[in-house]
């Protein structure tokens, strides 16, 4: 993962300089670190200095970091609107950004993209108002967000079987969006805007992870969390275990040939199995692994 995302670091800063020269008379270049919660939410909405979900403000995780909070119980197509909102204030113009996400938040960031990611945005200004929406610079447009890359801690784009069985409260309408069927019948996941996906995937599973195939974090199995295609998930594991195909690194397919979806790229195979999915208010679980990760490398 490192090699290939200095590779992209380093593109994406020869861009962004070549953008500073060409728009330094009309305006100032700034990158921007947006973090997209997962299911409970925490944060107020509209306030991107709210990291309630995640722990701390004061840990260094990207620069300028902004928490885009959701609601993180109703349906992923009614609480899009506050990414968009997100997105449009600090990725567009002559601002750019990198992207880190929990659990529902990569769901929440898969479907905003493939549903708007062509769509027509006005350029914004990065000042929010109490709503979180932003004033526009110049009157002018463009198509879809500026976004270097996305780090997905736990992901849950391909759904989580707690919600197959109920775990979880079934009234809840994120609950039936987390299904793993629809979950993956939701959006085009191969359909990124060319936008690259790194996936941190923990394995530091408990009694009722037997619920959950393969190697999982509590929450969120292998298939989901490393980004494996197909309408269903699967049992996908650590090289270490000889009773299930392996999740490979990378963009490879995994063991037993399942590719992942396009621009989608394990960083993280939780080997060592230390991790689990809660941030626990002081991110932790995987999101330590992003967090890391983010403040590396979101400059």
């Amino acid at each position: 993962m490192k090699v290939g995302k200095r590779f992209a670091a380093v593109v994406a800063a020869v861009v962004t300089g070549f953008c500073v020269f060409g728009f330094s008379m009309f305006g100032h270049t700034t990158n921007y670190s947006l973090w997209i919660n997962g299911r409970t939410g925490g944060g107020q909405l509209g306030n991107y200095a709210d990291f309630t979900y995640w722990g701390p403000n004061a840990t260094a995780a990207g620069v300028n970091k902004k928490s885009v909070n959701w609601d993180g119980y109703n349906h992923i197509s009614d609480q899009s609107y506050l990414v968009r909102n997100a997105l449009d204030c600090h990725c567009t113009g002559t601002n750019w950004c990198y992207v880190a996400t929990h659990s529902a938040g990569d769901l929440m960031l898969g479907y905003t993209l493939a549903m708007y990611g062509g769509s027509t945005r006005t350029k914004k200004n990065a000042v929010a108002n109490s709503s979180g929406v932003c004033g526009t610079t110049d009157g002018t447009t463009q198509t879809g967000w500026n976004i270097k890359w996305v780090d997905a801690g736990g992901g849950a784009a391909g759904g989580t079987e707690l919600s197959d069985v109920g775990s979880w409260l079934l009234s809840e309408p994120l609950v039936s969006d987390l299904k793993t069927s629809t979950a993956r019948a939701l959006y085009d996941h191969n359909n990124t805007r060319g936008t690259m996906f790194y996936m941190f995937a923990g394995a530091k599973g408990t009694l009722y992870s037997g619920l959950l195939p393969g190697q999982d974090d509590e929450v969120i199995a292998y298939h989901s969390a490393g980004g494996v295609s197909g309408s269903t998930g699967g049992g996908y594991c650590n090289p270490s275990d000889w009773f299930c195909n392996d999740l490979t690194l990378g963009t490879a397919a995994n063991e037993g040939g399942r590719a992942k979806w396009t621009n989608h790229y394990v960083s993280f195979r939780d080997d060592s199995e230390s991790v689990n999915h809660y941030t626990s208010g002081n991110w932790g679980g995987v999101i330590s692994k992003v967090r890391a990760d983010m403040n590396t490398y979101a400059q």
